[in-house]
């Protein structure tokens, strides 16, 4: 039976399976469906709920891959698009969990910022925590509800109103990029809790990339999401300076630029 290239979900447009094996299925996520809602409103966009109904009722694109298992191995937030892995058993899922969390999956994502940040390239190590007096929101702590929390930026490049970065997360705390960037002075485009909204755009933030090497293979596993479409929502063209191979492989950075501690300056620190 021939698998088809996309997951059918009532009443929502076709969601795109950008990489697949006898593990793990990946798709890119598009804007608005959540793992965890965050009120019962919005149940009806549980991806994950979703997911289940769909594999119960022997949908075909499930019923083609002899689906009876798909769990969520990470979380993007519901306004957040791009590169979602799926376990296909609980043993994959074990497995892939545990990438992620010995810090062993490679995550790449794009950010869209107003102007120019205060570096060309810098990490962000704030910790991070819940903030107390709003509920889904979280703050910089350095207090024992603070957890490690370390994100890698670097400029792609601009034009005459954003500025476009390679943000590379070590570790995985909600909403850890939208925080650091604004810790560092550039919040992302239309991020509502840690920025503002500008009417005609929506988050600037896709998941473009995972990488890892297979658990059972030993094979590396580089898994791609397009971004042509998000480029273009801000202004910017997939030319020879954004072809994907700019960002599916990690850059190190030389030691010579190096601060203390063994990374980049933060941007307050670069003069």
């Amino acid at each position: 039976m021939a698998k088809t290239k996309f997951i059918e979900l009532p009443g929502c447009d076709l969601i795109l399976i950008i990489y697949e094996d006898r593990s793990v299925l990946a798709i890119d996520k598009p804007r608005g469906w959540m793992l965890v809602p965050d009120s019962w409103r919005k149940t009806n966009w549980n991806l994950q709920t979703a997911i289940d109904s769909s594999i119960r009722a022997d949908d075909f694109w499930a019923r083609s891959r002899n689906l009876t298992y798909l769990r969520h191995v990470h979380r993007l937030d519901a306004d957040t698009s791009g590169v979602m892995l799926f376990a296909k058993s609980e043993g994959a899922m074990r497995a892939m969990g545990d990438m992620f969390e010995s810090r062993r999956m490679e995550k790449t994502y794009l950010a869209v910022v107003a102007g120019a940040p205060k570096a060309t390239e810098w990490v962000c190590d704030l910790p991070i925590g819940p903030d107390p007096e709003k509920f889904g929101k979280m703050k910089v702590d350095r207090g024992e509800e603070g957890k490690e929390a370390e994100t890698y930026f670097r400029v792609l490049t601009g034009n005459e109103r954003f500025t476009l970065i390679e943000a590379s997360p070590l570790t995985g705390r909600t909403h850890q990029i939208r925080l650091h960037l604004a810790e560092s002075g550039s919040p992302i485009m239309c991020d509502e809790i840690y920025g503002r909204v500008e009417k005609g755009f929506r988050l600037g933030l896709r998941a473009v990339r995972l990488a890892y090497k297979d658990t059972f293979t030993r094979r590396p596993v580089n898994i791609v999401a397009p971004a042509e479409n998000f480029l273009k929502e801000f202004g910017f063209k997939l030319g020879p300076e954004l072809q994907s191979a700019k960002w599916v492989r990690p850059r190190f950075v030389p030691k010579e630029e190096k601060g203390q501690g063994g990374k980049p300056p933060l941007p307050q620190d670069k003069k």
